[in-house]
């Protein structure tokens, strides 16, 4: 106790007020006029029970007495609860229980009803509502509330004049018998015969941390003298300016970058509502505290209007800072510069990162220009620290984001789909709700020009999120787009999951194909923007139909690598991909399918064009099979599922325990060349699914799908940073990934050597996780009871298809002896069948091999298996023309130490070995004889046969009568040293989780 002028049972009065136990021990040892023993009566009635402890224990008075609770209450000595009674009364009113009153409700505004409704709830009487009236044909919420239960509605236009109160108007006020004022959020000035008529006063609510910031602009003080403490007071109303006796009041921590309306939507809102029926609880139970306001500390500032809120640039950066949010968004902190008044909004300190680069912004009177960056407006004070700006509003009063201040905010419009569309004219209803006096809502209708007011962005904000199923959507978003249209098309970017304000500029290279032009994005894709590689380095991507160079691609190095996951990770753990709802992140997945759907054709063009995939073959699996797997994936987003576990009972104390599915974080993705969009595709729809990021190395020699499949994310509003694509070499880029310690998880798709190396480098850099498919020599076993001319052609789709770049290409067949000859002939004439041709006439079932060093290897892979004795019965040469043709192979009499026999070839090359009739385990054993297990067949009519062999068969899929057959719903992985882990089904989810489990203990 440093001032006289304070009593101890002011001090107790407050630590009532703000729940203080620990002042209230303090009161004891610093003045003997307050006993021990009325502390702890005062704890036994506001329910300090841990302070009894506390109290009892050894607390000296001012004179050095020693406490003697702790020695009466040993004796079984019982508390006095009527001398404590008595005290409580004598120091803050009379004791009763609770009680309803008859209320009177003087306000205005959503707090104002939020309000009105609670203590409604509370079982109080409001006997009458006072609030502003109407304005441009709308009434004020509260009034609205209020009619709607049949109060009595009062909308007096002013309560006085020339400094006295109105008798009709105190009159009506006065014949309603009130026992109580309640002023939540109340503008007018109220005359004293009002406020003092009723039996227990009034009480106001005011946004600060009284005796400072009286006055009506609180919040806007509070945070431009930068405090660190902000909250609320509920005070007795008196004849002066915000002067009365506190009632109760609640404090928050003020955060570096709240505006106001951030302080009030996250605390004085939802915390004011609950202080005042707190407040009035008390009343109604005599327990209310009536503390004298200090004038000591006590501060008053103006209101702030649009005259007053010029930004003085003259001071440091901080204070900048705090003045802009200090008016945001109401005045609005403004300058002139550039030829116009211009006001600021969202200003933040948090700068970390930015580089002072830009385009320069002139401000007359500032220490040195801003600069326009695409992050926003950077502004500098007068001791050279930076704040950063992201909005500004135009004279016109268009608000844009700062990036785009130099370059305009003109953006092509989205086009809408029916449900969106659907979605647009229910706002327009809404909009025709909050605007009455507007007969038809355009699209040129402007918001704030047609009458609508702060209040009114609230209720637009809160049923636009009811009607879009809890859509994350600010009050900001509003004033950034205030035209209908203008919002319709921010909120259909928000549902579709894409607002960010940059537009990304997309550098293509041009080819007109078939008459179809393309259009090919060739830089690398991070954070949602295509960028050069580090030091601009590129390399060719060669058309394998005739070696010509289509074009030059970005070659991304190792610091791009770190680029793409910190912008993965960024998005992960701040962005809106974690935030939006799991069914909307199946609806952006949904609308990417429908947009590959879209472009199908180009898409097939271009994997024509760069893998040398056969158009036709293209179209229907390597695209086809792209958009049914994130259809399919974009469908279970919204039933990943946890699971609650029946554990042992702590007794007498019973357990909940439950488990969590979650994503894992940043995934890196490594896919193949021979189907490049199509493994893409089932690697990272289960894993957006899943709901992580990612970092994808197409192969350096298939890099185009991948490139305009980025493109396609950011059309269907996919948010930046989600997906990343950075082609470059396996051994830096993949390593990379590899290596990072901010990368969770690996999907790989390659030969078995690289995967082995890949899963020593994830244990090894931070234990990730990992999945993968490797390589294979599918057995397919054709037994003399097929159906010969279906297994013959299963049998030429086993191997040939897509050129025989396959993962589960039927590596050698297993022919039964006493149809080997018939089903080796039956080949033989539908190879010369096969039309070896430009991948993109549509006549072609036969390309040209992705690339010319895997040709070579053909050709040598043919040149060992006739070297070792085995029978080349056509084929085994490249084709006499440009590209890397390779001409459909087949071999027989391969017998099993032969390398055709053991290795992969990944080409169009079929091995045939005889097995003796009827010798089923021995063929299952010679199937069995490889370290790898990715796929195998059966042809058979006996169903126990086919179903013993594929019991037998060691591989991750069977095939029995059919081969290729792989479907989205269905899993898909090897075993062995074919890799583990699954693609597509339900089963791929499982590779981009996390389970957690979580007990609870009640």
């Amino acid at each position: 106790m440093c001032c006289t002028s304070v009593s101890c049972e002011d001090v107790l009065h407050l630590c009532v007020l703000r729940g203080c136990a620990a002042s209230l021990c303090s009161v004891r040892t610093c003045c003997t006029s307050v006993s021990c023993e009325d502390v702890l009566h005062l704890c036994v009635l506001i329910d300090l029970m841990a302070l009894k402890m506390c109290v009892s224990c050894r607390v000296q008075g001012a004179q050095g007495t020693t406490c003697g609770i702790g020695a009466n209450r040993a004796k079984g000595k019982a508390l006095d609860t009527g001398r404590a009674e008595a005290w409580f009364t004598s120091a803050v009113g009379v004791f009763q229980p609770s009680a309803a009153m008859k209320i009177a409700v003087i306000g205005q505004s959503l707090f104002g009803q939020e309000v009105y409704c609670q203590l409604r709830k509370e079982g109080h009487e409001v006997v009458g509502v006072f609030t502003i009236p109407d304005k441009d044909g709308k009434a004020d919420p509260l009034g609205l509330e209020a009619e709607k239960d049949g109060v009595p509605v009062f909308k007096f236009p002013r309560w006085r004049a020339r400094g006295q109160a109105l008798p009709e108007v105190v009159g009506k006020y006065q014949a309603l018998g009130a026992e109580l004022n309640v002023l939540p959020f109340c503008s007018q000035f109220i005359p004293m015969e009002v406020i003092n008529a009723p039996r227990h006063g009034s009480i106001i609510y005011h946004p600060s941390l009284l005796p400072r910031h009286r006055g009506a602009s609180a919040i806007n003080w509070t945070l431009i003298h930068g405090d660190k403490k902000g909250g609320f007071s509920i005070f007795w109303a008196d004849d002066g300016l915000d002067t009365g006796d506190l009632l109760l009041q609640k404090e928050c921590e003020v955060l570096p970058d709240d505006t106001v309306s951030t302080l009030y939507n996250r605390f004085l809102f939802p915390e004011g509502i609950k202080g005042m029926v707190q407040a009035v609880r008390l009343i109604s139970e005599g327990k209310a505290p009536r503390l004298r306001q200090p004038e000591e500390g006590a501060t008053y500032e103006g209101i702030q209007k649009k005259e007053t809120a010029r930004i003085n640039w003259d001071q440091p950066a901080e204070a900048i800072h705090n003045w802009i949010r200090g008016n945001d968004k109401v005045p609005g902190a403004w300058t002139e510069a550039c030829g116009q008044k211009l006001t600021f909004f969202n200003s933040t300190l948090n700068t970390s990162g930015l580089v002072a680069e830009g385009e320069a912004f002139p401000i007359p009177g500032a220490h040195r220009p801003g600069l326009v960056t695409k992050a926003g407006l950077i502004l500098f004070g007068n001791d050279d620290k930076m704040l950063l700006v992201k909005n500004i509003q135009l004279e016109d009063g268009k608000m844009i984001p700062a990036s785009q201040f130099f370059k305009g905010s003109a953006s092509s419009d989205l086009e809408l789909t029916e449900e969106e569309l659907a979605t647009a004219e229910a706002v327009r209803s809404t909009w025709m709700r909050i605007l009455p006096n507007i007969p038809q809502v355009e699209d040129s209708t402007d918001f704030f020009k047609s009458g609508a007011a702060s209040v009114d962005v609230v209720r637009l904000v809160e049923e636009v999120k009811e009607l879009c199923d809890g859509l994350e959507l600010e009050n900001e978003d509003v004033y950034m787009a205030t035209t209908f249209k203008d919002f319709v098309q921010l909120l259909v970017r928000k549902l579709r999951g894409e607002d960010e304000e940059d537009q990304c500029v997309i550098n293509y290279v041009e080819k007109t194909v078939k008459k179809l032009t393309l259009q090919m994005p060739y830089q690398l894709f991070i954070g949602g923007e295509f960028v050069d590689a580090e030091g601009s380095k590129t390399y060719d991507t060669v058309n394998p139909t005739d070696g010509s160079v289509i074009c030059q691609v970005s070659l991304a190095q190792a610091s791009d690598v770190d680029k793409a996951v910190a912008a993965a990770k960024e998005a992960f753990e701040n962005g809106l991909w974690g935030k939006i709802n799991a069914r909307d992140r199946g609806r952006l997945l949904y609308r990417l399918a429908d947009l590959m759907e879209q472009h199908q054709e180009e898409l097939a063009t271009i994997e024509a064009l760069d893998a040398g995939a056969v158009y036709t073959l293209a179209l229907k699996t390597h695209v086809g099979m792209s958009i049914q797997t994130f259809r399919y994936f974009a469908g279970w987003c919204d039933k990943i599922q946890g699971a609650t576990i029946p554990i042992n009972q702590a007794r007498p104390n019973r357990n909940l325990t439950l488990t969590k599915k979650e994503p894992v974080g940043v995934c890196g993705i490594v896919i193949p060349w021979n189907y490049p969009l199509m493994m893409l595709s089932w690697k990272t729809a289960a894993c957006l699914a899943a709901g992580n990021t990612v970092v994808i190395k197409p192969a350096q020699v298939t890099p185009l799908t991948a490139l305009k499949f980025a493109e396609l994310t950011l059309k269907a509003g996919i948010p930046k940073g989600v997906v990343n694509i950075i082609p470059g070499s396996g051994s830096l880029v993949g390593q990379r990934l590899s290596d990072h310690p901010d990368v969770r998880k690996i999907g790989f798709t390659g030969s078995t050597e690289v995967g082995k190396h890949i899963m020593k480098s994830c244990a090894l850099s931070n234990v990730k996780k990992v999945s993968l498919e490797l390589g294979g020599k599918s057995p397919l076993i054709i037994f003399a009871d097929c159906d010969l001319n279906k297994a013959v052609q299963m049998g030429m789709s086993s191997v040939f298809f897509n050129k025989g770049e396959n993962c589960i290409a039927a590596g050698r067949l297993f022919v039964e002896d006493s149809i080997h000859d018939q089903f080796v002939q039956k080949v033989v004439e539908e190879v010369g069948k096969m039309k070896i041709g430009n991948p993109l006439d549509r006549d072609t079932n036969h390309g040209p091999q992705n690339h010319e060093a895997h040709l070579k290897k053909l050709v040598e892979y043919c040149q060992r298996g006739v070297k070792e004795g085995a029978t080349l019965v056509c084929g085994g040469n490249q084709v006499p023309r440009p590209g890397f043709f390779f001409q459909p192979t087949v071999f027989t009499n391969v017998e099993d130490h032969m390398y055709i026999a053991k290795e992969e070839s990944f080409g169009p090359i079929m091995i045939i070995s005889r097995f003796a009739d009827g010798d089923v385990d021995t063929v299952l054993s010679r199937a069995n004889a490889t370290e790898f297990g990715l796929a195998s067949g059966v042809f058979t009519r006996d169903i126990n046969n086919a179903l013993y062999v594929s019991d037998k068969l060691q591989a991750g899929t069977v095939f029995v009568n059919t081969y290729n057959k792989t479907d989205v719903a269905a899993p898909f992985g090897g075993f062995k040293q074919s890799g583990f882990g699954k693609d597509l089904g339900e089963a791929a989810l499982n590779e981009y989780l996390r389970v957690k489990t979580v007990t609870f203990e009640y």
